[in-house]
């Protein structure tokens, strides 16, 4: 999907979205082979016959896949547009539908085997992204159809050969990036207690609904904003990249601060009201504490990323995977000594120390890049009036630890609540205040984006 942004040129017009869309299509023959094979590898490794109901839950979800890989195209070039409502209001109708499905089945069909339900609404998600996608290009768009789908005889082969090329490096470094991310659940679940694992599935489904929700939609746009700035030669181009850094980085970290300012004040109130005093009273709500600090380290990392593969040549991608791939062995060590030594807090620990090491290397490429030109310092990310969040911060964990009682959890807790609303409130403020002209300028993007 990036590297079919990375093109030059206005992608609104329609000679440029052909040529981006004649590689998007690419995904899905490719994206259906994987699919077929990963379906037949779960048949012959678990032994399954087409009669079971995991057999068929599994079918249903290569369904659910098919329907996600038509939209795909149509989700790149609405991303290469900065639609962002669009995404916005597809991805969340999908979630909602998703989860209605599931509701419904789960009450009215308890007969029904669990795993098809999950499946039957997956299909769900990928039926309204599906429609919502091909439903708004085909409906209120001007593309015409030789546009949306250039599948014409004797131009089917004719590929943008620097895209191709620029694809095949993004898509080895999403595979590795997809076997790190199953390959820690693997060591946890060789190395870790079973209650362990499930402490670091709940607290990593909790807490990465911030990373989900906001940064990973921001990265992407983020992405696109920055390809588009490189593209050309214009004598401004480092100036606006530089701007645009700036702004990008100084959002992520705000809302970053405030994760790290709350979040760890109130993770055992969360965890409790979500789910009990059984979660909240082991170690959960310590690894939702030190998932918060980690949320701030993945916002960097996937801003700084996202301008580095916008900006960099082929050759300094190639040696950015090259490095990704020192930073997964040396994450594996990492996971396996601190796993053994800390549990779920340890695998947290080596997420953020990996993470670390990644903005380290994207930092060092970025001061390279801007060597020249004096329009980008990292000093001017720091949101003016943060200090007054890491002091809320501060006391709202003091308060945690000196009033909040277990055992009075309710009374205790609207204290604890109340004062913190206090301090974000006064915090909020301020840097309002200190960054009006910067808040205004996103507020003022969401708009012309939408």
């Amino acid at each position: 999907m990036r590297a079919d942004m990375k093109c030059d040129g206005d992608s609104g017009t329609g000679v440029n979205a052909a040529k981006l869309l004649k590689v998007a299509w690419m995904t899905f023959p490719l994206g259906i082979l994987v699919t077929l094979a990963a379906c037949l590898f779960v048949f012959w490794w678990q032994g399954l016959c087409y009669s079971s109901p995991y057999a068929q839950a599994i079918l249903i979800h290569g369904f659910a896949c098919v329907l996600e890989l038509l939209a795909e195209p149509f989700y790149i070039l609405s991303q290469n547009l900065v639609l962002l409502r669009l995404r916005l209001v597809v991805e969340t109708a999908a979630t909602l539908f998703r989860c209605i499905i599931t509701s419904i089945l789960i009450l009215k069909q308890p007969s029904l085997e669990k795993a098809i339900v999950f499946a039957l609404s997956q299909v769900t998600y990928g039926a309204t992204i599906f429609l919502g996608y091909w439903g708004y290009f085909l409906l209120f768009r001007v593309y015409r159809t030789s546009v949306l789908f250039p599948f014409r005889v004797g131009s089917t082969m004719d590929h943008n050969r620097p895209l191709l090329n620029m694809c095949v490096i993004f898509t080895l470094q999403s595979f590795r990036k997809l076997i790190l991310q199953e390959g820690e659940k693997m060591v946890l679940v060789w190395l870790d207690t079973p209650y362990n694992q499930a402490v670091y599935g709940l607290v990593d489904k909790l807490g990465s609904l911030v990373v989900r929700l906001v940064f990973l939609p921001f990265e992407e746009s983020s992405y696109v904003t920055f390809a588009r700035s490189a593209s050309g030669d214009h004598k401004d181009k480092k100036k606006i990249l530089g701007r645009r850094l700036t702004d990008a980085l100084k959002l992520v970290l705000l809302i970053g601060l405030v994760v790290i300012a709350f979040g760890p004040s109130y993770s055992y109130s969360l965890i409790r009201l979500l789910y009990g005093r059984k979660w909240s009273d082991g170690e959960a709500s310590k690894a939702l504490q030190c998932y918060c600090l980690y949320v701030i380290v993945l916002a960097m990392n996937g801003t700084s990323e996202a301008f580095m593969h916008a900006v960099a040549t082929e050759n300094q991608l190639k040696r950015s995977n090259d490095s990704l791939l020192v930073f997964s062995l040396i994450y594996l060590v990492l996971n396996v000594l601190l796993i053994r030594s800390a549990g779920a807090i340890g695998l947290i620990l080596a997420n953020s120390l990996n993470m670390f090491f990644r903005i380290v290397y994207s930092a060092i490429f970025i001061r390279k890049y801007f060597k020249d030109s004096s329009s980008f310092s990292f000093r001017d990310c720091l949101p003016k009036g943060s200090e007054l969040l890491l002091i809320s911060g501060v006391a709202t964990f003091i308060l945690e630890r000196i009033y909040l009682d277990r055992e009075n959890f309710w009374s205790t807790f609207t204290i604890h609540l109340s004062f913190g609303l206090a301090c974000f409130s006064v915090a909020a403020f301020v840097i309002y205040k200190k960054e009006k002209p910067f808040i205004s300028k996103i507020i003022r993007f969401r708009e012309h984006a939408d």
